[in-house]
């Protein structure tokens, strides 16, 4: 057997209300859940699924990796997040490995990536 794909990613907060609030901003729908739910799931239009899992230890999360999404325009999806009153780790810039993008952190510590290949 052989793994074909990521189906979906499961982050845990300590506060669903707030970590709803912070995903829809940022553009997801929510297909099942919600703020009063204690499991949220975000389905991305390729078909994958983004799951928030209510979890009072996620209230201690060090830095654990980071999940990248590639957007269609990553200047754009930046000017989302900043009018949105979020604030990101910095600027997109154009990186090496021929990706443009730049990374946001969650309210509960999560590293996201937005990202366009070059």
């Amino acid at each position: 057997m052989m793994i074909e794909e990521m189906n979906a990613l499961t982050l845990a907060t300590a506060d669903m209300d707030r970590a709803v609030a912070f995903y829809e901003t940022l553009g997801f729908a929510c297909e099942f859940g919600g703020r009063a739910s204690a499991f949220t799931t975000f389905r991305i239009p390729s078909g994958q699924a983004l799951n928030l899992i209510a979890d009072e230890r996620a209230r201690d999360v060090n830095f654990w990796g980071r999940v990248i999404f590639h957007v269609s325009d990553v200047d754009a999806m930046h000017a989302r997040v900043t009018a949105a009153g979020l604030t990101p780790e910095a600027a997109p810039r154009d990186a090496p490995w021929g990706e443009r993008y730049f990374h946001l952190t969650d309210p509960d510590g999560h590293e996201l990536s937005f990202a366009r290949a070059l």
